[in-house]
């Protein structure tokens, strides 16, 4: 192990340097009984990507909140470029040059880019001469820093990676030379995620300041200069990123060897669980999102499904879930357990999917996973309110439904493990523990699951690929969703490849390849993708689908 500043201290400056960016001494924030920060230290050098690590509920986001004018601190000192100021709100950090992309954005999503970014930052009462202004600056800094966006476009209809460079560009419209980044890579596609990459190098190399929060140890380890671990509140230790490894990280955030590979014995697939036939949806706007694709699922394995988002495979997880998009229209056939599912009548809801055996961890745990405004206890029996053993009939055992929710809270580590602290209140990586415990503790016959560890901390990403496996070794089928392809290779029995609304192929998680499966990713067929230097092509255990076209028709891609 390195040395470590346990004071999280950092670099030490020379006598004659530029004084660092940030420097917080003595920093605590509790919540109530909760303390969120315990006397942090923190130094971060100007000109720097500095990370910021540790599980889920460590007191990252609070204390990037406070840092940002969100949140007071209870005591401490804030120093920003060697003045200590006071940070009462977010103007006030504006003004001393600290702007935040938060892990969900900010943004008004009828408004257009430019709008947004001169939102709160007008020049005068007339609008129209801010509006010129602004964009020719945004042109500025779009080329400045690789940051393009159409002015015009409205933020509903631009992607995820361009809502973010959005929020980056509103910081640096406000002149900010500190930038924090709050899981900034939780939703984004491998590709948005290194441009992102390079814009922050960019960033850093015109002296400006990053901090990076992230439970991803691979970024740490790519992107940053140094990184500072945060356990239970406390600042635990400060490393140089080139002297220290994934391994060592690890270890610092959890307190524990943690297994940074999936622990799995080979499948042993049985029976059929789900068969699906030439399934076909199409949405109200009249764009095909699944396209006759096939397969079967069988007991005992996990299948993955990988492919960029929005390729098909949420609308896949909804449709198979009970819920598919409103006003789609729907064709094909879907079999589980020997019985055909109704996939457009009155029984095609999530209530019956679950009564046939079907768990669902949604990939948006926020909209259709949780409620966000109820406690924790209420989130954990929804779906599956009318149990026997929360009660008869229309009178609910309210205190049964709470036994089984601590149970349940303890079992998955959840924190705070507060039963009743409403849903909003958790963490991300908290709200996810919340659903899969919901759903992996009802012991399903398949389990639908997209993407099971967005945004969860190191430990928790054992924790839960454990379950998923506990599952599948009880004979159990899974259907894993991911745009995590290092989970899908680790976790998964058999690969699928989704391309607009196609399955392109189907390889043996043992046997391939991230550059095979890439291929396949980016819309290239088996037929094209051979499997080994002599240019034979891939055998598969049961046919899958032959797309003619290698390349998105223009209304499907994503």
């Amino acid at each position: 192990m390195p040395a470590a500043d346990t004071m999280g201290g950092g670099p030490v400056s020379a006598p004659h340097a530029a004084p660092p960016a940030i420097e917080l001494s003595g920093i605590s924030k509790s919540f109530g009984p909760v303390q969120a920060n315990k006397d942090i230290d923190l130094t971060v050098a100007k000109g720097s990507i500095h990370g910021i690590i540790g599980e889920n509920g460590a007191g990252k986001s609070t204390l990037m909140s406070i840092l940002y004018g969100f949140y007071k601190p209870d005591r401490g000192e804030i120093r920003v470029n060697g003045r200590a100021i006071q940070i009462t709100d977010s103007m006030t950090a504006i003004r001393a040059g600290i702007g935040m992309v938060f892990q969900h954005f900010k943004l008004v999503r009828n408004f257009t880019v430019l709008e947004n970014i001169i939102l709160g930052a007008e020049d005068g009462p007339m609008l129209r001469p801010s509006l010129a202004r602004a964009r020719t600056r945004l042109r500025e800094l779009a080329e400045e820093y690789e940051l393009q966006v159409d002015p015009d476009e409205v933020i509903e209809e631009l992607s995820v990676g361009h809502q973010q460079r959005v929020e980056i560009l509103k910081a640096l419209y406000r002149q900010a030379d500190i930038l924090i980044l709050d899981e900034p890579t939780g939703v984004l596609t491998p590709a948005e995620a290194d441009h992102l990459f390079r814009i922050l190098r960019g960033l850093r190399d015109e002296g400006k300041t990053i901090i990076l929060i992230t439970h991803k140890l691979r970024e740490i380890m790519e992107i940053t200069d140094t990184v500072s671990v945060m356990r239970r509140g406390e600042m635990v230790a400060s490393v140089t990123t080139a002297e220290t490894s994934p391994e060592e990280l690890a270890e610092l955030m959890v307190g524990r060897k943690v297994l940074m590979e999936v622990d799995k014995q080979p499948a042993a697939p049985g029976e059929t669980v789900l068969s699906v036939r030439d399934l076909r949806l199409v949405d109200d706007e009249g764009v095909e999102r699944i396209r006759g694709i096939s397969f079967d699922i069988r007991e005992g394995e996990i299948v993955g499904i990988a492919g960029v988002s929005g390729n098909g495979q949420t609308q896949l997880l909804e449709l198979l879930g009970g819920f598919p998009e409103k006003g789609a229209t729907v064709g094909g056939e879907v079999v589980m357990n020997g019985h055909s599912l109704d996939l457009t009548g009155t029984k095609s809801d999530a209530a019956t999917r679950r009564a046939r055996g079907i768990g669902h961890v949604p990939e948006d745990r926020q909209d259709e996973g949780l409620i966000m405004d109820f406690a924790a206890w209420e989130n954990v029996a929804f779906g599956y309110h009318h149990a026997p053993e929360y009660g008869r009939g229309v009178f609910m055992d309210r205190a049964a439904i709470r036994r089984d929710a601590e149970a349940k809270i303890e079992r998955f580590d959840v924190r705070p493990p507060n039963p009743d602290l409403a849903a909003r209140n958790f963490s991300g990586g908290n709200q996810q523990k919340i659903v899969v415990a919901r759903e992996v503790e009802r012991n399903p016959d398949l389990l639908l699951i997209g993407q099971p560890t967005r945004g969860v901390d190191i430990g928790a990403i054992e924790f839960i690929h454990k379950r998923i496996v506990e599952l599948r070794d009880a004979g159990k089928a899974v259907l894993l969703v991911s745009v995590e392809l290092d989970e899908i290779m680790s976790l998964s029995d058999r690969i699928l490849v989704m391309f607009d609304g196609l399955i392109m192929g189907e390889r043996q998680a043992a046997t391939t390849t991230p550059g095979e499966l890439g291929l396949l990713m980016a819309g290239v067929t088996d037929t094209e993708n051979a499997r080994d230097e002599d240019g034979i092509p891939p055998e598969h255990s049961h046919p899958v689908d032959r797309p003619d076209e290698a390349t998105p028709r223009p209304e499907g891609g994503h």
